[in-house]
């Protein structure tokens, strides 16, 4: 799959896990990249010197994208050090201790946090975006599909909802950018190593590894920030400009595993 010389992208959140292997996964097919962080400016510079050890180039950014006069800011830099913009990837988040709530104790500033990161920022980015894009520009947003339509995991409320808003703002602009050609869909992850996961406790780390490696995710693992940048890559090639308004699981299978029946049944 080729991305057909689009040279330049902004990945939130790219200084590390996910957005790091989104990153690295662009740079490989010759594109330049933003590389934005909230507060690791070592991550981020990390990230930079990889992908000039990949053979392509950029910068890093400092932005919270929760303040949409950061997210301002950063988009006048990319205009300023690229010119223009081809593929935008919305994927910062905060620390998970910043939202991480039950629904009784969710306190309105946890909440604030992951609206802010996710709707609000992808609101106010992909505006910014759409002002640097040509015709045919890809814009990625990077959610968690199972938080936002279930409601079992109780101290991810606050980001499942966020998500959930985030997905349907995908679709609406999907419809609203179709005429410029631009695609605008998201990316589901499973759990993936390297992310948000790795903030919950250790013991909760090895029982959800130990989970999907006996079968809830089809393929007998957890993700990683590769697999995820392969799908990201997907989306924004050429071959991909009649798929828009998308939700893309990239989970090895496990939104396809029924949640109520035992494995041992299902695998008959």
């Amino acid at each position: 799959m080729s991305l057909n010389g689009r040279k330049h992208a902004l990945i939130t959140g790219s200084s590390r896990g996910i957005g790091r292997g989104i990153a690295l996964k662009l740079a490989e097919q010759g594109t330049k990249v933003a590389i934005n962080y909230r507060s690791n400016e070592a991550a981020a510079n990390e990230t930079l010197n990889k992908v000039r050890e990949i053979g392509s180039d950029g910068f890093i950014i400092q932005a919270d994208v929760s303040r949409p006069e950061d997210i301002s800011r950063m988009f006048n830099k990319v205009e300023e050090e690229f010119g223009s913009l081809d593929i935008f990837v919305s994927n910062a988040r905060p620390e998970l201790p910043e939202f991480y709530q039950a629904p009784m104790e969710l306190t309105l500033e946890s909440w604030s946090s992951a609206i802010d990161s996710q709707g609000t920022a992808f609101l106010v980015g992909i505006r910014e975006a759409n002002n640097l894009m040509g015709e045919g520009g890809r814009v990625i947003a990077v959610t968690y599909a199972p938080g936002s339509r279930t409601g079992s995991w109780q101290p991810w409320v606050a980001m499942g909802s966020a998500k959930a808003a985030l997905e349907s703002l995908v679709r609406y602009f999907a419809v609203s950018l179709a005429q410029r050609g631009i695609t605008v869909n998201a990316v589901s992850p499973g759990l993936t190593e390297d992310s948000v996961f790795n903030g919950l406790p250790q013991e909760v780390q090895k029982l959800a590894r130990d989970w999907h490696e006996s079968g809830f995710t089809p393929m007998g693992r957890m993700g990683t920030p590769a697999d995820i940048g392969n799908a990201v890559s997907l989306l924004c090639s050429e071959e991909a400009n009649w798929i828009t308004g998308q939700v893309l699981h990239a989970d090895g299978g496990a939104s396809l595993v029924d949640p109520v029946l035992p494995l041992e049944i299902q695998r008959g």
